[in-house]
């Protein structure tokens, strides 16, 4: 148990004055651990609208200490207390708040379920141990399940499975219980969880274990198998372990024999039903069937609430509303919080093991070979460790929290008292920053002097003590409630908390640490990345001083939001989705700048490849290897010529390179193979055993030899094996030496055949020339010749040949003049090698890449046509269609073009009526087959098109005319599209 202590108001909440009882009792306890046996710390995780605070109400109203009465529960969302949230009926942001449980203390944290906000699950995933998974009972599974069930996974929280909207069964389908069971609502909906948990814990969700609850938060009602295994036992005389067992799976209870058979001991395998149906499901049915329907039988009520004892007012059962009485009646029978909150206690570990647990993500283990100074420096940070691993709770342990976010709050929301002690910076902004941190050790304590670490900081490095670390008095320490704050004077470990006084030290997260000689903690990792950019303007251009302010606070207050100014001096503003961009502006407008705004339209993000059959990778490795087809250009004083080829990569190999592109940067960097290895495992890339180099090398091999020898003979597989070590070996050396892909005997001959002794001086040039050849491919490569973006998916093999100075020419005089007059000969070499890689480019026949979503949409089948239509509208292709078994909803999986889908959902919805609902998330990038620059050449086009006067300009080339108008590049275009004679319209006679 967290001691929480201070001087509390008089308007105090319950739950903390039974916190402070709880806590007297467990001072008297000499097993310092019981402290943290009545901790949880749990996050609420599902796809959007699957229930989450609608469930959350329940929890707090039953057990909040009366901030919201049970009547409100599900009907007023008290964790959504932002407007915009009330507005759109979504949750946009993370919040905490205390319950209390019995003896036992929750910290709940609610998380948003669309796909725009997923940064708030992360950070309410690093601070939690336990994840409540919900999953809709008619929708299934779907693509933000998996996304959180991933990011469970990588934070190691415990999960458990709440199957909720089980009445939808009942009233919308009109299922029967046998018909539910065998449909698959139920089951799978289960069984699709497991594809992220390890194999030997494949069968993580089992009702029969506990951690599965069926539910409907809506009604205010849940249940385990073993609540009925338990009213069950005495009738059944049996005990209630072989029922909890028993009452999930294909298990039949006899009448006859008073025994509980498989299905092989069944006689009439017809009519039998299982036991989960005949003792759970179908008395379930009859209470909503007596209930809801006008010539129900009430006595099935009677007998419901005599056999349970249940205490239900007469007027509660005399209301008119037959949902009332419903409500009534289901949340006395199976209270949805005291089920939830039981296997919360039961399933999920408290502080102290979670950590155990979940300490080699949190804080790997860090070898090092450093000199014997810094042995004193890691035997700290060890101890460090260990005490974060014990969640160790004493005061002479070093203090270690993790802050996962800033969040904003209005000056006038904190409590009395407080107000006064603000910052000249947030009385300016009328918003006041607050830290969402957890404590992993030691205690915490209003007014306390810590160290704030960035992910950055390293403990051995004396530099990285002065980029990395900053000094911090902490304000004050704050328990939250939703939207409320309750002062406290000190926390210990295993406790979340706010905290006040360091929006002035951490941007997005950091480690607070009372000791210098401990390492940060481990980034948090995001499911997607901001693509949705605008540009941002004021109206007033005086109001630019109070925009870069807003934007300053914007940054801070939102974990997700990227703030940049681009090469023309736009500010822009970058964001998860359409939702969160009008969220962003939103508060920009509102809250931090308090100005009117222009936005721009949406700034998408192009890449450009040449064109390349994926089936032909081998052919045109072949010609790669050994072909003249080059571009060769030369530097204007004549020194310098430089060849340039280029090919696509498969794309596989591409796609391996994009999300290796951090380690790729490290290895670039010059960083050791073990900062690679904890670096590596820290982002969940690789396991913690593995080499990096060599997980990456392997992967590359394996990627290239998949595309290479696929679907091919034996003697071609032998002969590619030599074009695949062409194109493994080639690459900038220290790069290649390091991947392991050059041995030493494969160093490249620089002393050239025209030159048996070879001239040092021109050698030392060549040397000094390297980094205009990188600098030259790195321009190339970031703008490509069409509308300079980033080039993609491509091998350039670049060749520079360096002849010697004319030493015929006496008159120094003269060298001088042709130097000056030319430029410097590294930036010749460097335009040189630009305009050659543009140029190889242009030859191969360049395409534009574009990002893709994957949509997925539910549609009643009435409106399939019109969602149909509004995709082909977007140049969607849709990839997948199946209609939802027991359910009149087709789900549709599509991939529609990011630069179309800005006002899809809302052009969806009012071309179905509000029927259908999208959901997109990022998916890959993908090259435009359309040559933009198409002539007709074969008879049959020419046949079609004629001279090429009547072409229609493809998509690909509006793209990339648009890109073009926007960046201020040239655009060939015609200014008068249908020259005909003018005439005046009026007739002077």
């Amino acid at each position: 148990m967290a001691e929480i202590s201070g001087k509390i108001s008089e308007a105090s909440f319950d739950a903390t004055e039974k916190q402070s009882f709880v806590e007297s009792d467990d001072s008297s306890n000499s097993d310092k651990k019981s402290d943290h046996n009545l901790v949880r710390n749990i996050c609420i995780l599902a796809h959007v609208d699957h229930g989450k605070t609608t469930l959350a109400d329940h929890l707090i109203a039953s057990y909040g200490g009366g901030v919201l009465h049970p009547k409100q529960a599900g009907k007023l969302r008290f964790m959504d207390y932002l407007d915009e949230e009330q507005r759109r009926a979504i949750t946009m942001k993370s919040s905490s708040i205390a319950l209390q449980f019995k003896r036992y203390f929750i910290n709940l944290i609610d998380s948003p379920g669309h796909m725009d906000f997923c940064s708030e699950v992360s950070t309410a995933a690093r601070l939690s141990d336990g994840a409540l998974i919900l999953v809709d009972a008619v929708e299934g599974v779907h693509i933000q399940t998996h996304a959180v069930l991933r990011q469970a996974w990588i934070e190691k929280l415990t999960p458990c499975l709440v199957l909720n909207k089980v009445d939808r069964l009942i009233c919308e389908l009109r299922l029967s219980p046998m018909e539910a069971y065998n449909s698959g609502s139920i089951w799978d909906a289960g069984e699709e969880n497991y594809e992220f948990i390890d194999d030997e814990e494949e069968d993580t969700f089992q009702p029969q274990k506990g951690n599965v609850i069926f539910a409907c938060a809506l009604d205010g009602w849940g249940f385990g198998v073993y609540d009925f295994a338990e009213f069950y036992a005495s009738k059944l005389g049996a005990s209630s372990a072989a029922l909890q067992k028993a009452l999930w799976g294909p298990h039949y209870f006899n009448a006859k024999t008073k025994m509980i058979v498989g299905k092989k001991g069944i006689s009439n395998t017809a009519k039998s039903r299982p036991m989960f149906v005949q003792f759970i499901l179908e008395p379930l049915w009859q209470v909503y069937q007596s209930t809801l329907e006008s010539d129900g039988d009430r006595g099935v009520l009677e007998k419901v609430i005599k056999s349970f004892n249940l205490s239900i007012p007469s007027r509660e059962l005399q209301n008119k509303d037959p949902k009332a009485v419903l409500q009534a009646v289901m949340s006395r029978w199976l209270p949805l919080s005291d089920t939830i909150l039981s296997m919360v206690v039961k399933c999920m570990p408290d502080p102290a093991a979670a950590q155990s647990f979940r300490i080699s993500r949190l804080l790997p283990k860090r070898d090092s070979f450093e000199n014997a100074d810094s042995s004193d420096v890691l035997n700290e940070a060890e101890l460090v460790r260990k005490s974060v691993e014990a969640c160790d709770s004493s005061p002479t342990a070093p203090c270690v929290a993790f802050v996962s976010k800033m969040f904003a709050v209005p000056v006038k929301m904190l409590p009395r008292g407080e107000i006064l002690n603000n910052s000249i910076d947030e009385n300016d902004s009328g918003e006041c920053f607050l830290a969402f941190a957890r404590i992993f050790s030691g205690v915490l304590f209003a007014g306390q002097r810590v160290f704030v670490l960035s992910a950055l900081y390293d403990p051995l490095k004396e530099e990285s003590k002065q980029k990395h670390v900053q000094e911090a008095d902490l304000q004050s320490l704050y328990l939250m409630m939703g939207q409320g704050l309750k002062p406290v004077a000190s926390a210990k470990a295993g406790n979340i908390v706010a905290i006040r006084g360091l929006s002035q030290h951490i941007l997005k997260s950091a480690t607070l640490s009372s000791t210098t000689y401990s390492w940060p903690f481990s980034s948090m990792v995001f499911q997607v990345a901001p693509t949705l950019k605008v540009a941002i303007e004021p109206s007033d251009p005086a109001d630019m001083g109070a925009l870069m302010k807003g934007l300053r606070l914007l940054n801070r207050a939102d974990p997700f939001v990227e703030v940049t100014v681009s090469a023309r001096g736009e500010h822009v503003l970058a964001a998860a989705g359409e939702v969160h961009l009008e969220r962003c502006v939103k508060d920009l407008k509102e809250r931090f700048a308090k100005v009117s705004l222009e936005v721009s339209p949406p700034l998408v993000s192009y890449k450009e490849t040449v064109e390349g059959e994926m089936s032909n990778t081998l052919e045109n490795l072949k010609l790669f290897s050994g072909s003249s087809d080059y571009v060769e250009k030369t530097t204007p004083n004549g020194r310098c010529v430089v060849r340039v080829q280029v090919m696509r990569l498969p794309t596989p190999l591409t796609k391996l390179l994009d999300e290796s592109s951090e380690l790729l940067g490290d290895i670039i960097g010059g960083k050791s193979k073990q900062a690679l290895k904890s670096l590596e495992t820290l982002r969940g890339s690789i396991v913690q055993d593995e080499n990096p180099i060599e997980a990456l090398k392997k992967r590359m091999m394996d990627a290239i030899d998949n595309d290479l020898f696929s679907g091919i003979s034996e003697m071609e597989r032998d002969r590619g094996k030599e074009h695949r070590r062409f194109c493994s070996y080639q690459g900038l050396p220290y790069v290649s030496d390091r991947l392991g892909f050059r041995d030493v005997g494969d160093s490249i001959d620089t002393t050239g055949e025209s030159s048996p002794i070879g001239d040092e001086m021109l050698l030392r040039e060549a040397e000094s020339l390297e980094s205009s050849v990188l600098s030259g491919f790195q321009l190339a490569t970031s703008a490509g010749p069409l509308c300079d973006e980033p080039m993609w998916g491509l091998a350039f093999v670049v060749e520079a040949f360096i002849s010697p100075i004319d030493r015929q020419s006496n008159e120094d005089n003269i060298s001088i003049q042709q130097a000056e007059q030319y430029g410097m000969f590294t930036g010749q070499v460097m335009t040189a090698v630009k305009e050659a890689c543009r140029a190889a480019v242009l030859q191969r026949k360049p395409r534009l890449v574009e990002a893709l979503y994957f949509c997925e949409l539910n549609t009643p089948t009435e409106h399939l046509g019109s969602m149909y239509a509004v995709l082909a509208r977007r140049r969607a292709r849709v990839i997948k269609e199946e209609m939802q078994e027991g359910s009149p909803l087709f789900t549709v999986h599509a991939y529609v073009p990011v630069a179309e889908s800005f006002g899809f959902a809302d052009e969806l919805r009012r071309w179905t009526s509000g029927a259908s609902s999208a959901l997109l998330v990022l998916s890959h990038w993908e090259p435009l087959l359309e040559d933009p620059f198409f002539v007709p050449k074969t008879e049959e086009e020419i046949e079609e098109y004629g001279d090429g006067s009547s072409v229609p300009q493809n998509t690909a080339r509006k793209l990339i005319d648009a890109v073009r108008r926007r960046k201020g590049l040239p655009v060939e275009e015609k200014v008068v599209q249908h020259a005909t004679k003018q005439r005046t319209l009026a007739r002077k006679v």
